[in-house]
Order: C-alpha cells, then sequence, then structure tokens
C-alpha cells in the first residue's frame, strides 16, 4: 500500500511542478480540448496569498512523500489537508471560474486515493502491530 500511495503522490507531484512551470514560464499548459487548463491557470484562484496553487501542491506532495517514513497519522493528515484543498479548488473550477483542468481534476483523484489508501493503511496497522505480538 506504501508503494501505491507514493506512486500517486509522485503523480500528483509531477502534475505540480509541470504546472508551476507553466506559471513561470509565462505559457500556456498543454491541455486537450475538453477542459480549458488556460482559463483556470490564469484565474484568480491559481494563487493563494500571491503562491500559486502549483507550488502549494508541489510542497504538498512532497511533504506525503516525506511523511511515509514517519507515523501514519501524519500522512493520513497529509492526505486529508490535500483533498480539503483539492475540494475548494474543484468548487472554485466549477462555480466561479466555470472551466476545469484536466490536470487539476487528476491531481483531485491522485490526493483521494491516497486518501483512501492511507485510511486504508491506519486501520491496518493496529491490526498488524498486534498480529505480530
Amino acid at each position: 500500500m506504501t508503494r501505491a500511495i507514493a506512486a500517486l503522490a509522485l503523480l500528483g507531484l509531477g502534475i505540480s511542478a509541470y504546472l508551476a512551470w507553466v506559471h513561470y514560464a509565462g505559457i500556456d499548459p498543454v491541455c486537450t480540448g475538453i477542459s480549458d487548463c488556460e482559463r483556470v491557470q490564469s484565474s484568480d484562484y491559481a494563487e493563494l496569498v500571491g503562491i500559486p496553487v502549483a507550488v502549494i501542491g508541489v510542497a504538498g506532495y512532497a511533504a506525503i512523500l516525506g511523511s511515509l517514513r514517519a507515523r501514519v497519522e501524519v500522512t493520513a493528515l497529509l492526505a486529508y489537508l490535500a483533498v480539503a484543498f483539492s475540494a475548494y479548488l474543484t468548487w472554485a473550477e466549477l462555480f466561479r471560474i466555470e472551466a476545469i483542468c484536466q490536470w487539476c481534476v487528476v491531481s483531485a483523484i491522485a490526493s483521494l486515493a491516497i486518501a483512501v489508501l492511507t485510511t486504508l493503511r491506519a486501520l491496518d496497522a493496529p491490526l498488524h502491530h498486534r498480529a505480530l505480538s
């Protein structure tokens, strides 16, 4: 389960790093015709207190990766914060920006999957330790 969490966190880290690069390079993200990444990336919601949301994503996914060697509760807390932040951004896309970014959707799904797997890992941890005793 830890490897799956790490793989998903690497996916999210890659997406966030790409979007951070796009932000600082001042270019439009690669986007399919079914979403409007440019509109989302250039919206007021693309930054939070002057920090690009993508940079916050890089820090968040890196923290999740780093936490995999810590207590499972630390990873769970970070995963739940990522889901809450993704939910806020998805709300902004749907109801404020009125556009969807495919990269953001994949990142939101990755953070949700990390939260689910981390919860399962946390629930399994006490049982695993009891079985070893």
